[in-house]
């Protein structure tokens, strides 16, 4: 291959990997736009709905919060897009540099044939440099060589085409790098004032509760109350299966270890030597501690464990039990802005219309289903774990009922602040609240 061959494919496969590597990653900052701007759009319905209340609300706190993250975050997103699109006019800027450069080079050497070509057009120039050759094999090597020289000609005179076409596309596409940079600047200043008034109306916000912290402190004790009552109702739950568990495993154990040894006096009274001492041997089963897993009475059954262990393999990837709606108050302890209270929860309550339909997240079993202190909870037990909803309206199922992941329990309430709302919860059968987060899919 000759030079201009080899410059042309090595600078299109160049242009054409860094074409692709910058078209993927715009890909996923543009489709992580559009996550963030579905997400802000969604805050914006839910803020606007609590402002039908006149007093603010920590429920519209929480909101104006997490619409003014989500903002951040969009323009965080919008100035690497900029900063990647400003890397990459650099990049095609130097191409077409190096492309010019690469053409006045080609062309110049193509010119110097041309005139090389014309000076020996005739046909006794050509003929003197075959009869020139010292033997045969020369003379066939300078007939080659005469070829050679036409087809390279043709080469460089293709090499130039497509060098030019190239640099034109290269021009055309830094041309419609430019104007979409001036774009994504545009979509950035805007969101930047949206942004300004988001923060304006949070201090609004934040100066209004700042003035109704003794009401806020008493709707907080209101809250940690109920927390603390739906507390005692899942380790009540938790309580009464673990000894169930229990009760079941060692009914098991005992009915296996008599038909066992009754057995055992059958084959020896045969005179069996094999199971003549096999009274004394024990009882083994699912009940035993594994090497990779702790032993839990909730997993003392096949169905037990493979419920336990299928909760485990999802985390990450178990659906929201609902299919919209905003987290408004996380997982933990979190201060209230402008105030000195604080609250605590023990799972995420996602904000969502009254009678949003309330499904469960994995496959289980209802250990409770009812009022709760004149609060509707439902708790599905799924092995050795346990995922809680509460504030519902309405409980579309019974305790001791078998539920698959989808299933419908229920539909959502009011939250004491006002609006629907549900509140989701996850514990062991330790007793402890994780956070539903890392368990649940990304949205």
């Amino acid at each position: 291959m000759t030079y201009s061959g080899k410059f042309f494919s090595i600078l299109l496969v160049l242009v054409c990997t860094a074409s692709m590597a910058f078209a993927q990653t715009r890909e996923e900052l543009q489709k992580k736009r559009q996550e963030l701007e579905k997400e802000i759009e969604e805050l914006r319905q839910s803020y606007a709905e609590t402002q039908n209340n006149k007093k603010a609300s920590l429920k519209q706190l929480a909101l104006i919060k997490r619409k003014i993250n989500a903002r951040e975050d969009l323009v965080n997103g919008i100035n690497r897009e900029v900063r990647q699109l400003d890397e990459t006019i650099y990049l095609n800027e130097r191409d077409i540099y190096r492309l010019k450069k690469e053409l006045d080079t080609l062309r110049v050497k193509y010119a110097k044939s041309i005139v090389f070509a014309y000076k020996n057009r005739g046909s006794y120039e050509y003929l003197n440099f075959l009869f020139s050759a010292t033997n045969f094999n020369d003379a066939i090597k300078r007939m080659a060589y005469l070829r050679s020289y036409r087809q390279n000609r043709e080469t460089q005179a293709n090499t130039i085409a497509k060098s030019e076409q190239l640099l034109t596309e290269k021009i055309s596409v830094l041309s419609a790098n430019k104007k979409e940079r001036l774009g994504t600047l545009e979509i950035q200043n805007k969101q930047l004032k949206v942004l300004q008034e988001d923060k304006k109306e949070q201090d609004v916000v934040v100066a209004q509760l700042k003035g109704r912290e003794k009401e806020l402190a008493a709707q907080m004790k209101e809250r940690e109350k109920q927390r603390q009552k739906v507390n005692t109702a899942f380790n009540a739950v938790i309580r009464r299966e673990m000894e169930d568990a229990r009760r079941k495993d060692e009914a098991r154990k005992k009915q296996l270890d008599d038909q066992r040894k009754a057995q055992a006096k059958t084959d020896a009274a045969a005179n069996n030597p094999k199971t003549k001492n096999a009274v004394d041997e024990p009882i083994t089963g699912v009940t035993t501690t594994t090497k990779d897993r702790s032993y839990s009475p909730l997993e003392s059954t096949p169905e037990g464990r493979e419920m336990s262990i299928n909760f485990e393999n999802n985390r990450g990837r178990l659906p929201w039990p609902v299919s919209n709606g905003v987290v408004t108050i996380e997982y933990g302890v979190q201060a209230i802005e402008g105030t000195k209270l604080n609250r605590k929860s023990d799972g995420i309550e996602i904000a969502v219309p009254v009678g949003t339909a309330v499904r469960c997240v994995a496959d289980g079993e209802v250990a409770l289903a009812g009022e709760v202190d004149g609060e509707m909870i439902v708790i599905v037990k799924h092995g050795k774990y346990f995922t809680g909803y509460q504030n519902l309206s309405v409980v579309n199922v019974n305790r001791g009922q078998e539920v698959k992941a989808g299933s419908l329990l229920g539909k959502s309430g009011t939250s004491i602040d006002g609006g629907g709302a549900i509140v989701f919860m996850i514990m062991n059968e330790r007793s402890q609240f994780q956070s539903p987060r890392p368990w649940l899919k990304s949205k």
